[in-house]
């Protein structure tokens, strides 16, 4: 533990993005995977999603033909080239990076009516899976054959099935295995967290169990040794976190639970105001969460049987809320994004840049359109 709190206090920034003319909020980041990728993609508070070079931070391109509000960016697993996002007009979408056209590569519509607030992509690049609003008493995980898009090989831009079942309110965030194709997490405002094995032929046998936070979750993710843990973050800032293979035991599947992780990490409310995310360092088998304050300070937390405690905190970077976050772990650099407009490089050692201009707040309404209940045949995928 006293390696990675060295390590932590040791990051500074060494880039920033440039500003535009026209800042906007940084929602969502993604790396590009595999050897010799260089990309890193953010979705923008102005619909449009920017394409940056990894090591510079320069602004390459931009996607900007969103009718609806952004959901997030997502690059395939096995296809570096190849960028997802989700759009709350219903739609995914694939864009070929190499090609900086207008037009994405391929787009992926769900039922009518869908709004889209959450996605993922499965690790072989197989399936696209995203999460609805609730609208009436409908809300809906929706799934697509995703080889359209990262394949030469025709693929129907209709979706596979849905679940319709499972959460009673919105699919805040969806989150498949990193190793297990099957596998998938979702987490909704219902304060449920699901883990589905889409191997199943019907959403009722998918459904492996079933947590729940007692609050609206925000994000959620995999831990521990092949990853048989589960945690998610809900929006009053609490903690939850599970272990799978207990399961069928006598022992509690519950490791923790915290109601609000401000208070028990020891900082304070004005030390630590929000949670961003949760990161499973493999090679300390140890999970963290990163959290920070609306002037753009950053504060890891370990977690342990025990409770969180604070490992270490980066000043000077931000200058507002911090909404997004990418660990490299194979140097130890860190990418952040937030509502400062700002796309910042952390890195060991690196000189401080001065902090960016400070941007005023701005509110996103999201709009809900009816929806029609609709669920088509299921399908399945095979195990590696």
């Amino acid at each position: 533990m006293e390696k990675i709190r060295e390590q932590f206090s040791s990051l500074r920034t060494a880039r920033r993005s440039t500003q535009t003319g026209d800042p906007t909020y940084l929602l969502d980041i993604d790396v590009s995977r595999g050897e010799g990728s260089h990309l890193v993609a953010a979705s923008h508070s102005n619909k449009s999603i920017g394409v940056y070079d990894r090591e510079t931070l320069n602004l390459l391109w931009e996607y900007s033909s969103h009718p609806g509000l952004l959901r997030g960016v997502r690059f395939a697993h096995e296809h570096a080239d190849m960028l997802f996002s989700a759009c709350s007009d219903g739609t995914v979408k694939c864009w070929d990076t190499r090609l900086p056209s207008s037009e994405a590569a391929l787009s992926f519509r769900g039922y009518p009516s869908n709004v889209f607030i959450s996605f993922d992509v499965s690790c072989n690049d197989l399936i696209v899976c995203a999460g609805t609003e609730k609208v009436k008493e409908d809300v809906f995980m929706v799934f697509w054959d995703a080889r359209g898009g990262t394949h030469s090989v025709p693929s129907s831009q209709s979706p596979l099935g849905g679940y319709s079942e499972s959460h009673s309110d919105d699919i805040t965030k969806i989150c498949f295995h990193p190793s297990q194709q099957n596998l998938v997490i979702s987490g909704s405002t219902d304060g449920l967290v699901n883990i589905f094995d889409i191997n199943q032929v019907n959403e009722d046998d998918a459904l492996i169990a079933t947590c729940n936070s007692g609050s609206s979750v925000s994000s959620v993710g995999w831990s521990g040794k092949d990853f048989q843990q589960v945690y998610c973050l809900t929006h009053d800032e609490g903690f939850s976190w599970w272990d799978l293979t207990q399961l069928d035991t006598e022992e509690p599947v519950m490791l923790l639970q915290i109601p609000d992780a401000r208070e028990a990490a020891g900082l304070g409310k004005t030390e630590l105001n929000y949670l961003i995310g949760g990161l499973y360092h493999e090679k300390l088998d140890h999970l963290f969460l990163l959290g920070g304050t609306s002037a753009g300070s950053l504060h890891l937390l370990d977690c342990g049987a025990d409770g969180l405690s604070p490992v270490g905190a980066l000043q000077g970077g931000h200058s507002a809320t911090v909404r997004s976050f990418y660990w490299n772990m194979a140097d130890d650099s860190l990418l952040t994004g937030g509502e400062d407009a700002q796309l910042l490089l952390w890195k060991l050692g690196a000189v401080e840049k001065a902090p960016g201009k400070k941007k005023a707040s701005m509110k996103m309404a999201s709009s809900v359109q009816r929806r029609v209940r609709v669920h088509q045949n299921p399908f399945k995928s095979k195990r590696k």
